[in-house]
């Protein structure tokens, strides 16, 4: 394929082969240099600089309320109503929650499937993992019983 378009031309014409294609004229004029078109805004961009222009025109001056001692005063506010949480976990933060989840997390710590581990190994974290799923006892217990055997 060979372009063809001249100093002072404003056309464009390609040939491939025997074919001709063209004149095809520019879209837009040409950009001078050492400049670059900015790139178009998507909606959302657009919507932001809509709101962002609104705020600015929705500013109260300070002197606003200067005039107008009533309005510096604060409004009275309720205490805000608070609930503890029922379980002290909620966002399961501080224990796995299911052996499975933790079997998958100990694997991906280690590095390699838990069916490698020696059998006594194995059994060992099997009855830990009955009897609790928190992640501190469950990864001190890897630190100290499963990763010295592995050699690192």
């Amino acid at each position: 394929m060979t372009l063809w378009f001249g100093l002072f031309d404003d056309q464009i014409f390609a040939e491939h082969g025997e074919r001709r294609y063209g004149p095809y004229r520019p879209v837009d004029g040409p950009i001078p240099l050492h400049r670059y078109r900015r790139f178009k805004k998507t909606a959302t961009e657009e919507r932001a600089d809509r709101i962002e222009a609104l705020a600015e025109g929705l500013s109260l001056p300070r002197e606003a309320l200067t005039d107008r001692p009533e309005l510096k005063q604060r409004w009275p506010t309720s205490p805000l109503a608070t609930q503890p949480f029922r379980n002290p976990d909620p966002f399961h933060q501080l224990a796995f929650a299911s052996p499975i989840e933790a079997k998958r997390a100990i694997a991906d710590h280690l590095g390699m499937a838990l069916a490698k581990l020696p059998s006594d190994q194995l059994a060992a974290l099997n009855a830990l993992l009955a009897t609790t799923l928190v992640k501190a006892a469950i990864f001190a217990h890897v630190r100290a019983h499963i990763e010295p055997h592995l050699g690192r």
